[in-house]
């Protein structure tokens, strides 16, 4: 292909988006043909949270867009043609919303579900759907009874208009045989003292396996732990309605971002900590090995890629865009007393990075630091970037953490660490997360956690600490009064201890890395 014919291809691929109808029309087209947001999903090739989403406001891009768009225009013509009531959604029971849960029998208060599920009005366990919104029948056992003086009841719709309301309008709940129905100026209104959905999610999540194992707490703990990936991406779709930003899920991604053999890795350099201090004082000396509380919980706030990454060779950090980058790092003349902030590498030479280390380094190298030169960037692939990408995500299970703690609730507790954790380690080249594939996601957070323990252990060093070791997210092993630099707990922004021995004249070696 000459140059002129690739410019005509590249020409005649341009063009505009296909036009979608607003967000709240997309949603009653979709119930006004008795369609499931599953029946819909299958046909397209999506989840069934993903079309959620896109009926909350969120846009869909590429083929994806153009097939979405002529379903839609589809039913317009449909229901135009008043053939709306002979529709293919199938048999009555297909038509449940596919994150309501299963519906295994009926009675004369709406669908009965097998297992509980968020309220979409107080976000508690609900045991019930009513036109495929999980729902409390009864007031009494909805905390949404008590409505702030902002949310007022309002009759029901006229036909046609359920689900309906302009972008000034006002956000309707559905309506059940016994629920409530408020609207609020723009927005849910969620009463006081009521959980956040999010919550709901994973409170209703751990009641259910309990209640399915007979108050077994290992047996649901596995079969919690088992299905953490499938519910971290149910709570992430449900954490991003409504957000700013629309995420590409399944980018092409560059050469350095793909496995150079099929057992072997990418050209990425994660950063990972492997450092032992090389000498000591003399005399014995008591060692403290710190452990970091929910390090990749923490990464999850790291600025990440929205979308495909684009080459540059300009040599330049922008703090708008996140990638990977290759660089020339810096010597590193403090080996003696602090880890290098790109881990232990044996090899010189420039090597790929990612975003956190590189900012890692640009920041120790200023003016407030001083401790190494600047690297040196050679070229980068990089696309605009947020901070705040999983922020509400990250929130959601760090509550849910300090719940399970202060309740003693272990269930909950591991089902949360498997949720993040899974959701970090299967986000690349993985069979079990089809959903997200973003390797450059897994390789920036996981280095976000280590440059977050870099970072402690140079509040360490900075406050008179002696630190012995530095291995990987979690793991710091230091000499002195630890506690008057470190709250002791188990929360994200605490530090607890592990282990205690001595090292020196008097005693054994450092214990090896688990």
């Amino acid at each position: 292909m000459t140059d002129f014919d690739a410019i005509d291809a590249l020409l005649a691929g341009a063009g505009k988006e296909v036009p979608l109808p607003m967000a709240e029309e997309r949603r009653l087209l979709r119930e006004e043909l008795n369609l499931s947001r599953a029946q819909l999903a299958q046909v397209l090739g999506v989840s069934p949270s993903t079309v959620g989403g896109w009926e909350a406001g969120r846009e869909p891009s590429g083929e994806t867009r153009v097939k979405y768009a002529y379903f839609l225009e589809g039913a317009r013509a449909k229901l135009s043609a008043g053939t709306a009531g002979q529709s293919s959604a199938g048999e009555p029971g297909d038509e449940a919303v596919a994150d309501a849960g299963p519906v295994v029998g009926a009675d004369d208060d709406g669908d009965v579900l097998a297992t509980p599920q968020p309220c979409v009005l107080c976000g508690q366990p609900a045991r019930h759907q009513v036109e495929g919104f999980p729902q409390h029948l009864d007031p009494a056992e909805c905390a949404a009874v008590s409505l702030p003086a902002a949310a007022q009841p309002v009759p029901a719709p006229a036909a046609g208009e359920r689900g309906r309301g302009g972008a000034g309008g006002a956000w309707q709940a559905p309506r059940g045989r016994q629920g409530v129905k408020v609207v609020a100026a723009g927005r849910r209104v969620r009463p006081a003292g009521a959980p956040d959905p999010l919550a709901g999610r994973i409170i209703s999540a751990v009641a259910a396996a309990l209640a399915e194992h007979s108050g077994d707490a290992d047996e649901a703990t596995q079969a919690l732990v088992k299905r953490a990936i499938p519910d971290a991406m149910a709570l992430l779709d449900q954490a991003r309605l409504g957000g700013r930003y629309d995420v590409v899920a399944h980018p092409w991604l560059p050469d350095v971002l793909r496995k150079q053999t099929a057992k072997g890795a990418d050209q990425v350099w994660e950063a990972r900590p492997r450092w032992t201090r090389p000498e000591l004082p003399a005399g014995a000396h008591e060692v403290t090995a710190l452990d970091v509380n929910g390090a990749y919980l923490s990464a999850l706030k790291t600025h990440l890629p929205l979308g495909q990454l684009e080459h540059s060779t300009d040599g330049r950090h922008n703090p708008r865009r996140a990638g990977v980058h290759l660089i020339t790092p810096p010597g590193w003349d403090h080996e003696a007393v602090l880890p290098s902030p790109i881990g232990q590498r044996d090899e010189p030479g420039p090597l790929w990075v990612t975003e956190p280390t590189l900012r890692l380094l640009l920041r120790i190298s200023g003016p407030k630091y001083g401790l190494c030169e600047a690297p040196v960037i050679h070229e980068s692939w990089t696309s605009g970037a947020t901070e705040g990408l999983l922020e509400k995500f990250r929130v959601a299970l760090k509550d849910a953490r300090d719940r399970a703690i202060a309740e003693d609730d272990d269930v909950t507790g591991e089902y949360v660490k498997a949720m993040y954790s899974k959701f970090v380690s299967t986000m690349g080249e993985s069979n079990y997360n089809r959903e997200l594939y973003r390797t450059d996601w897994m390789h920036l957070i996981r280095s976000q956690a280590f440059a977050n323990l870099w970072w402690r252990a140079h509040r360490a060093y900075d406050q008179g600490l002696m630190v012995v070791r530095a291995m990987g997210t979690d793991e710091l092993h230091v000499i002195g009064d630890w506690r008057a630099v470190f709250p002791e707990g188990r929360g994200l922004t605490e530090m607890k201890p592990k282990d205690v021995y001595t090292i020196g004249d008097a005693g054994p070696a450092a214990p090896e890395e688990a």
